[in-house]
């Protein structure tokens, strides 16, 4: 199959041949429509992730092997099945689960394949969306977007789902509490719709560009806050009229997780989803004298991805914008993620042969 890989890190990726997957067992071969872009996609790019204090986490280290063809947002038909595999037929289009597992441990088996001490995700530890085929190992991996974009189902698999396992991290909370969402982003816009799709009233944007302060608004916040410079907890504070109960941190930077963790009242929450990169230093009497909980997020299950779409197909949940481009054009789409100027998502569509 072809497709563009991540050949060297830092280096445009490279359109290549890759050995196209023969589905075993249970395992279901899809060919990829639809591949949205995530800021991940930007770290495995560039190799690394920021762990601050000048320190770098190295993803070589964590196990990712190059040439790798990246991207976990996958939409795609069903091409051919494996001998044990039931559940689906060719030509089906189905979202395509990413964050895989072992398979077999505890978590696998509780369908919290995202826990899994031993990852195989899609787009990071084998070869993903910008690639024309993926192996989902069962079904139960695939599910069906119904009438839904397919290029808006498919930021369900990582955005999607990512921020409403932060967002159920947090609840349940009276819908007039605050919450804050800090970043909007893809994220953002995506925590803001589902927020209203479950029914909450209260959501405050924090974000450093005007143009996505707009779109937070425009998508459904109640107020939307300049994220830049100094004294940030305090106009959010100030807009809440008081500290508040619950902050979803879809950057998680340095400067964010401070002015985050400042603006937590007692019994508050800190909900850490975003890897832009940093260190905190806390002072610990704090957490135990406020009673306070910094917790991390990683994606979603399988379980919550088909909570998700449930809420999209009742048309209960906003559309995230987004833009299609060829998969040719994948360099132009990730130099513009990087540079922070993708209002929404970017999602690459599959190219005619």
């Amino acid at each position: 199959m072809r497709a563009w890989a991540v050949v060297e890190n830092g280096a445009p990726l490279q359109e290549i041949d890759l050995p196209t997957p023969e589905p075993k067992g249970t395992e279901v071969l899809v060919e990829v429509t639809h591949c949205g872009l995530c800021h991940s996609d930007v770290h495995i790019w560039e190799g690394y992730y920021d762990l601050g204090g000048g320190q770098r986490m190295s993803l070589k280290d964590r196990g990712v092997v190059l040439p790798l063809a990246p991207g976990h947002e996958i939409v795609g038909r069903v091409a051919k099945l494996g001998p044990e595999a039931t559940g689906v037929q060719p030509g089906d289009l189905r979202i395509v689960y990413p964050w895989l597992g072992c398979g077999t441990c505890e978590k696998c088996r509780a369908e919290e394949d995202n826990m899994c001490l031993f990852p195989r995700s899609l787009g990071v530890y084998q070869n993903g969306g910008f690639g024309g085929y993926v192996v989902a190992p069962d079904a139960r991996h695939l599910i069906d977007p119904g009438t839904i974009d397919p290029a808006v189902a498919a930021t369900y698999a990582c955005s999607g789902i990512t921020v409403y396992s932060a967002i159920k991290k947090v609840m349940p909370l009276p819908a007039s509490e605050p919450i804050v969402v800090i970043g909007a982003g893809g994220l953002g816009l995506n925590a803001i719709a589902i927020l209203r799709a479950l029914g909450h009233q209260n959501i405050i944007a924090v974000d450093v560009a005007d143009e996505k302060r707009q779109a937070a608004l425009k998508a459904g916040a109640s107020q939307a806050i300049d994220g830049s410079g100094e004294e940030v907890h305090r106009r959010i504070i100030s807009a809440a009229d008081g500290p508040v109960l619950a902050v979803i941190d879809l950057v998680n930077g340095t400067a964010t997780a401070r002015f985050a963790f400042n603006a937590l009242r007692k019994g508050g929450k800190l909900v850490q989803v975003g890897l832009f990169g940093g260190e905190l230093s806390l002072a610990l009497p704090l957490m135990a004298i406020r009673a306070l909980t910094i917790q991390g997020s990683y994606v979603g299950s399988p379980k919550e991805l088909r909570e998700l779409v449930g809420l999209a197909q009742q048309r209960r949940l906003a559309p995230l914008p987004v833009t299609t481009l060829p998969r040719s054009q994948v360099n132009d789409a990730l130099t513009r993620l990087r540079d922070g100027k993708v209002m929404g998502r970017l999602v690459l569509k599959a190219e005619a042969a």
